[in-house]
């Protein structure tokens, strides 16, 4: 019979998402293994590049310097709506993090687990799910073995699906994945040139200076320093190949020298793989004790570098809950708001990458183009910018939360606070995941009752953030946010608990 071991949170899947959730798990004290099919880290440029929003949740966990000393120089330059040639501007939402990071999602992965692992999470390569049998009480996750035999059965409370669009534990348990198939298929590639042309780009900058087209061909082309490039390509009109057929060097340079010129030569391909773009998403996001995160949960065109940090972003909202509900500091059903919570964004996104992928379109149609001028021109008025900037960006995403207060389900800003202790950041304050209790006006009660892993910080900031006192939840979004004197403390206590997923007077169903 397979040995059998037992952990609290099973993670399928070592990507950024899955990494993501297991640091957020490990840092609670939460018995996390992660299990992953192959068997070594692949090194791929992939996802590429880190929106602002993910960049202030990585350096509220201290985790953005250590990604910034491995990130691609870049222009300082914003994102980009549909490829159109107007950037981004992030700057009217208040944040440190304007740009958008350039940086190979392998080394994202890199860094996740380096910090995952310190923090006690284990991660086991190599390790296939084969079975997922689920009752009232746990999950019994069942692998090839792998490497570890201990791993062969693992017995789990909860489970959560991080393994991608083509996820075997959706596929296992039955769960649907409605939506529409891709309309078209392209490449991916890491490659090294060995020679270029005037036509290959020498920086990167914004998207629209990175693409181009020519002999039917169209291509974006991203230089990561030295000889080594990102190629992403596709032709119209040609069918589609398996995705489980390898690309070939061949087929890399003769789209290269379509687009770029006889005179552009490959030197090299570290990987290469094929995608589309498929739009699909689960209808929930939590299926009893099995819980579905990222392109396990959702894929979409790949425009506007998007997926990668909604995935992230997803790991980031769910890894404070679960944590709470296994440490028995609040009932199961606060994991219901981790779907009501991120599908909702998760459907934005498949809604706007929609969008792009018509205005992208690179052989657009006589009334495709008169529509992409429309859009240029009003992405070049400031309010439409902030909006459509805000959308990508992520830091426009408010939750609807209870409560009236105008702070109340949004984004907190990084500001610079005046502790008793001296100056310090806001975000340097949820390093340790815990809530934050700030308390700007001194108006908390002394001696306040507060929930385990919320901390109490009274400060003061020549910023106006828009509350004498606001409750900060782990994912660095506001839960609840005053103007004056809260009340009695006991009801403030009350308050907060609920704020956090538990019930009055610490009770938990």
């Amino acid at each position: 019979m397979p040995t059998e071991t037992e952990t609290q949170v099973v993670v399928a899947g070592a990507g950024p998402t899955g990494l993501t959730l297991a640091y957020e798990l490990a840092l609670a004290g939460v018995q996390t293994l992660v299990l992953e099919k192959l068997p070594r880290r692949v090194d791929q440029v992939k996802g590429g590049g880190v929106q602002p929003r993910t960049a202030e949740l990585l350096e509220n966990r201290g985790l953005l310097e250590p990604l910034l000393k491995r990130a691609t120089p870049r222009e300082q330059v914003g994102g980009h709506f549909a490829t159109l040639p107007v950037p981004l501007d992030c700057t009217p939402w208040n944040t440190r993090h304007p740009y958008p990071v350039a940086i190979s999602q392998g080394e994202i992965e890199g860094v996740l687990e380096e910090r995952a692992t310190a923090a006690g999470a284990r991660v086991l390569r190599g390790t296939a799910v084969t079975g997922v049998e689920q009752d009232d009480d746990g999950v019994l996750v069942t692998t090839d073995g792998g490497t570890d035999a201990d791993a062969a059965r693992v017995r789990a409370r909860y489970l959560v699906a991080c393994d991608g669009g083509h996820s075997t534990v959706r596929k296992l348990l039955g769960v649907p994945f409605p939506g529409r198939p891709g309309t078209h298929q392209a490449v991916l590639a890491d490659i090294h040139l060995s020679a270029v042309s005037a036509l290959v780009p020498r920086q990167l900058g914004h998207m629209s200076t990175l693409t181009r087209q020519g002999g039917g061909y169209w291509a974006m082309l991203a230089p990561l320093g030295g000889d080594r490039y990102r190629i992403t390509f596709g032709r119209a009109g040609e069918a589609d190949t398996s995705r489980d057929t390898p690309v070939g060097p061949e087929e890399i340079t003769t789209a290269l020298r379509a687009v770029y010129g006889p005179e552009t030569t490959l030197g090299a391909v570290d990987n290469a793989s094929r995608f589309t773009d498929a739009t699909r998403q689960v209808e929930n996001y939590r299926v009893g004790r099995v819980l579905f995160a990222g392109d396990a949960a959702h894929i979409h065109p790949p425009l506007g570098g998007q997926g990668l940090n909604l995935g992230m972003q997803d790991a980031f909202n769910l890894g404070w809950k679960l944590a709470a509900v296994l440490q028995d500091r609040a009932p199961s059903d606060l994991l219901d708001s981790y779907h009501a919570e991120r599908h909702p964004v998760g459907a934005q996104v498949l809604h706007h990458t929609s969008a792009q992928r018509v205005l992208a379109d690179p052989n657009p149609g006589e009334d495709v183009a008169a529509l992409r001028d429309i859009v240029t021109d009003l992405l070049r008025l400031p309010d439409t910018n902030r909006h459509v900037a805000g959308l990508m960006s992520g830091l426009s995403l408010r939750y609807d939360l209870p409560g009236d207060h105008p702070l109340t389900g949004g984004r907190v800003p990084d500001a610079d606070l005046v502790t008793e202790g001296g100056p310090v950041r806001l975000s340097a304050l949820l390093a340790t995941g815990h809530a934050v209790l700030l308390d700007l006006g001194g108006i908390v009660p002394a001696g306040l009752r507060l929930p385990p892993r919320v901390d109490l910080v009274r400060a003061t900031s020549a910023e106006d953030l828009g509350a004498t006192a606001l409750l900060i939840r782990p994912d660095g979004y506001a839960g609840w946010a005053t103007d004056g004197a809260p009340g009695p403390g006991a009801d403030l206590s009350d308050v907060i608990a609920e704020c956090l997923g538990g019930a009055r007077d610490g009770a938990v169903a």
